[in-house]
């Protein structure tokens, strides 16, 4: 494991891992004292370089008020950089943030969009919400089958919500209903893992 002393050197040279490193480090107390606003300043510095994982920790925290004042504006800007570069818990979260209204307008169908970016990822959180998406027909058509199969993705990954609400939904779904949900996720995994 790199130093922290090794770490300091490379962040302060610039490379942008280095800085999101002793950015998280500062953010979680690991070898360093825990300091949200260390944490941010070299969160930032990676974050402005177009680091994806730092931009996702910064809108954390922008989200959350650690090391900054909350503000889900800001918060919802640096989730949608990161988002933008596919990594899956920016894009979740950005969803999560389209379907609260927090920094965003409410927007179910923007929600739905970022979630499934993230859902085919195998984010089983972001497959968990699709689904209830699907149930409720929020930003989507209603479906009792795609939520079945966002629902059984989820729950393959240990997603024991999710897992719960395939078991109660497929209760009230025919036999073929369900073949067909299980169809679907058979086709998707191969999908996702085809890509």
């Amino acid at each position: 494991m790199i130093t922290e002393n090794e770490l300091r050197r490379l962040a302060d040279g610039g490379t942008a891992d280095a800085q999101y490193g002793l950015g998280w480090r500062y953010s979680a107390g690991q070898d360093v004292p825990q300091n949200d606003e260390e944490a941010v300043k070299w969160l930032r510095m990676a974050a402005d370089k177009g680091h994806a994982k730092s931009q996702n920790v910064l809108g954390a925290m922008y989200a959350t008020g650690h090391g900054v004042p909350q503000d889900d504006v800001e918060a919802a800007k640096w989730f949608r950089k990161a988002a933008d570069q596919e990594l899956a818990q920016a894009q979740h979260s950005l969803g999560a943030m389209y379907y609260y209204g927090n920094g965003v307008p409410q927007d179910y169908m923007e929600a739905a969009k970022w979630l499934r970016k993230a859902a085919d990822q195998e984010l089983a959180q972001a497959q968990h919400d699709l689904g209830a998406m699907y149930a409720n027909g929020q930003g989507v058509p209603q479906d009792y089958v795609e939520a079945h199969m966002w629902w059984n993705l989820a729950a393959a990954q240990g997603n024991d919500e999710a897992r719960e609400k395939r078991d109660i939904l497929a209760n009230m779904l025919t036999p073929s209903q369900v073949t067909d949900a299980q169809c679907r996720a058979h086709e998707k995994m191969k999908e996702i893992h085809d890509e």
